[in-house]
């Protein structure tokens, strides 16, 4: 019943998110087009069978002609007589704006002027272009609000370091603060983890500077990348470096133990620190997680630390069963342990914690700042996609969006908010890019019309579009198909 209600609390999310993104990029052409005088037919939120449709008001439009407003009024109420219909449709993955005159060229001679074909090249390319406009607008806006209210995330100080590691060889130690990375400041983990993520499938020096622990002094550290993570799915970029953030590094010490459970039967107490597992030593909650799961049902010797005194204990896991009382099975098919033990969270000091929080002002420079940055990041991703740098494995389609619309909001509303100004960003990148059906196609084809005088032949366009088609549908293929072998 649980994962019932996380599945609909995820579509529902997802819903959300897409609904607000699709209903700014296509509210941007639909605002455009009125300014531009074109007479919008439809606005749909959605593809297919109409869930919901009203009717606009009737709307009288500007127009650049020179026709007096009495003339445009009577033109216009001759030929209509409602306005614009507006509708939800049953397939929430797109939407559509259709103005008059944008696919059919035969227009009644009164209506012309109302036409989006019949507008300057100027005025064309403005229309299309507001939608992803909208959506940089939109995460502008997000940005601003988020930075304005205040974010918060862990400094980016360093725990544990693992010596043959790439950051131990370049001589990073526990308890250092990663201040930059490539001398772009990062007072954040998330900051730190936006700047290793531009450096993935590339070779070079990757270049850091740190805080040593308990001091002023800086260090500059150069970790030499040959292809990092080329190819790789879902990289863990912090990880892969060989270092773990410092607020990760939780102590095998027990919290919260469950009645009837293995551990209370085998003598643990809250509080008890593990030492060690078969005379194996152990070093973290994640460490002790992975002995548990891979003994059910077998015997193992621990040795916890008990207000200052060693205590050994037998503890036998017993078998992690699902809602159903069925064995959980790992990625492998093999049965987990559970002893019904929960951690004890260590207490973080306050300077563990970053806010950061901008006035007004200074909130809106930051917005454009982010959403930038943000930009030019898709922008090097689809391209590092496309040359063989990063593997299209991490193509996301809407399961997986589902899954991080339901996550983001779970987990506050920064997070979504974060998390909904990034796809509005990548949106409205990938609606820019000169692939014909999409946005950037049709501005592709109005700069070569600036350049020629004329349009492209018709020909010429149907080729193009059925070419994008081909394209859009093999993203979209490659997109499905990553969410079905994320969920297996």
């Amino acid at each position: 019943m649980e994962m019932i209600g996380s599945f609909v609390f995820d579509v529902i999310a997802m819903l959300v998110t897409l609904g607000i993104l699709v209903t700014f990029h296509e509210y941007g052409h639909f605002w455009v087009a009125r300014k531009c005088g074109v007479k919008v037919e439809k606005f749909s939120i959605g593809f297919g069978k109409p869930l919901l449709r009203w009717r606009g008001k009737k709307k009288v439009f500007g127009s650049t002609t020179k026709l007096s407003t009495e003339t445009q009024t009577a033109d216009f109420d001759n030929d209509e007589e409602e306005g614009t219909e507006f509708v939800i449709a049953a397939l929430p993955l797109g939407g559509y704006v259709k103005m008059l005159g944008e696919q059919d060229s035969d227009i009644p001679e009164n209506q012309k002027q109302f036409a989006f074909n019949h507008k300057t090249l100027s005025q064309r390319a403005a229309i299309v272009a507001a939608g992803p406009a909208a959506n940089f607008l939109l995460a502008i806006l997000l940005y601003w609000v988020m930075f304005m209210n205040g974010v918060s995330d862990f400094a980016p100080i360093v725990g544990n370091i693992e010596n043959t590691s790439l950051a131990g060889f370049a001589g990073m130690e526990y308890g250092d603060e990663i201040i930059a990375v490539d001398n772009k400041e990062t007072r954040t983990w998330q900051e730190v983890r936006k700047q290793l993520l531009d450096r993935l499938g590339e070779s070079g020096d990757l270049q850091m500077t740190l805080l040593k622990a308990g001091s002023t002094q800086t260090q500059e550290i150069t970790i030499p990348l040959q292809s990092w993570l080329l190819g790789a799915t879902e990289p863990d970029v912090v990880n892969s470096l060989g270092m773990t953030p410092v607020f990760m590094d939780i102590p095998p010490r027990i919290g919260e133990l469950v009645s009837g459970g293995r551990a209370l039967a085998a003598g643990f107490e809250k509080g008890d620190l593990v030492l060690a597992a078969d005379e194996q030593l152990v070093t973290s909650w994640e460490e002790w997680i992975g002995v548990i799961r891979e003994n059910p049902e077998k015997n193992l010797s621990i040795s916890v630390d008990r207000r200052g005194q060693v205590v050994d204990l037998i503890l036998r896991p017993g078998i992690r069963m699902d809602e159903s009382n069925n064995p959980e099975l790992d990625s492998q098919g093999r049965t987990q342990g559970y002893i019904g033990a929960g951690v004890e969270l260590p207490v973080l000091a306050e300077d563990m914690i970053r806010d950061i929080q901008f006035s007004p002002v200074a909130a809106f420079g930051e917005a454009v700042s982010e959403t930038w940055e943000n930009s030019i990041f898709v922008l090097v991703a689809i391209k590092k996609m496309i040359i063989g740098l990063m593997s299209v494995n991490n193509i996301s389609g809407p399961i997986t969006i589902a899954k991080i619309a339901g996550d983001s909001a779970s987990d506050g509303l920064e997070y979504f908010i974060g998390f909904l100004a990034i796809l509005s960003i990548s949106l409205g990148v990938m609606n820019l890019l000169p692939i014909p059906v999409l946005d950037g196609g049709h501005l592709f084809y109005y700069a070569i019309e600036a350049v020629t005088r004329k349009p492209l032949p018709e020909y010429v366009q149907e080729m193009g579009m059925r070419f994008g088609l081909l394209i859009i549908a093999g993203i979209m293929i490659i997109a499905f198909y990553n969410d079905i072998n994320r969920l297996f």
